[in-house]
């Protein structure tokens, strides 16, 4: 395999990430299908991420580094070097299962008109222990309707990649700081079938960093991308546009409410409550949910260090 052409390339974007991408990369290096290259993108990294990638010494892994450019600049380039027949991402902090690869290419092989296969996602901690699931949705074939609903797939390190089809519709938006992933599997399902296997065997950490303090960031991207793709869309779909705010408001409430919140989040997690109302009207019917989420985001104010957990 060594000597031959992968028929995977395993696209590794990290920035500062030290202290989990030894993890992420040894769950790729374990997989049941084994013929892939691992590119790891060091996007200007001022850790010890270099040190410990070249630490891993397995001639699958290539490693090239760049000033710092962004994760959709870095997955970019790392697409720019695969030699693969097939592109998976994988962000430096989750983890796969070590069977992820190999069931999401038999299923691209046994659905050839699909482009991009999937999975179910788990939320893992900072320890890698499980949380809770993230995704267990399974839509296959045509989902364009789906997506433009929400971005039901999780995350980025979810899906394996016909490269054909990424060439073709150009690679991620460098001009997004968030919901990348969402408007490349837009612009995917609007030219190609998916196809899901439906079983966890993608693992998005959950860290305390990483939680809450990028709600606005993660609202304007959103708010940007339904916006491009609802001009895009054909006008017989538009009226799903309010649908798709709601359900990106009770995503940002999530995420707001899933960990320790302090007052500035709190403060946060009132306005997007406010705007998840303006959007979901059929919230307004639901008085225990509506006044569970009011006690919620109060108690996120009046009492900074609260432990707020919520299941949706």
């Amino acid at each position: 395999m060594i000597n031959s052409t992968p028929i995977i390339s395993v696209v590794i974007p990290v920035y500062n990430g030290a202290k989990t991408i030894k993890e992420t990369i040894e769950s790729v290096l374990q997989q049941t299908y084994q013929s892939f290259e691992i590119i790891a993108i060091n996007d200007g990294s001022t850790d010890d991420t270099l040190a410990v990638i070249n630490s891993i010494q397995d001639p699958k892994i290539k490693v090239f580094s760049y000033a710092n450019a962004g994760l959709s600049a870095s997955r970019n380039r790392g697409f720019a070097r695969a030699c693969g027949e097939f592109i998976a991402f994988l962000d430096a902090d989750d983890l796969w299962t070590n069977d992820k690869l190999e069931s999401q290419l038999e299923a691209l092989q046994q659905s050839p008109q699909a482009a991009v296969a999937y999975s179910w996602t788990d939320h893992i901690d900072e320890y890698g222990q499980f949380l809770r699931p993230a995704s267990y949705t399974s839509y296959s074939g045509n989902i364009y309707e789906r997506l433009l609903v929400g971005n039901f797939l999780a995350c980025g390190s979810n899906t394996l990649i016909r490269a054909q089809s990424l060439t073709q519709i150009g690679g991620f938006d460098e001009s997004l700081n968030s919901a990348e992933d969402w408007d490349m599997w837009l612009r995917l399902s609007a030219l190609y079938e998916f196809v899901v296997v439906p079983r966890p065997q993608v693992l998005y950490r959950i860290s305390p960093s990483s939680m809450s303090t990028n709600i606005s960031k993660m609202e304007i991207a959103s708010l940007q991308v339904i916006e491009r793709a609802y001009n895009q869309a054909p006008k017989s779909l538009h009226y799903l546009k309010k649908e798709a705010l709601g359900f990106l408001y009770k995503f940002l409430m999530s995420k707001v409410l899933q960990d320790s919140v302090k007052r500035q989040r709190g403060l946060k997690a009132a306005k997007v409550l406010f705007n998840y109302l303006k959007q979901d009207s059929s919230l307004l019917q639901s008085g225990r949910l509506k006044l569970y989420l009011l006690s919620k985001v109060i108690t996120a104010n009046l009492l900074p260090f609260y432990q707020n957990t919520i299941e949706w």
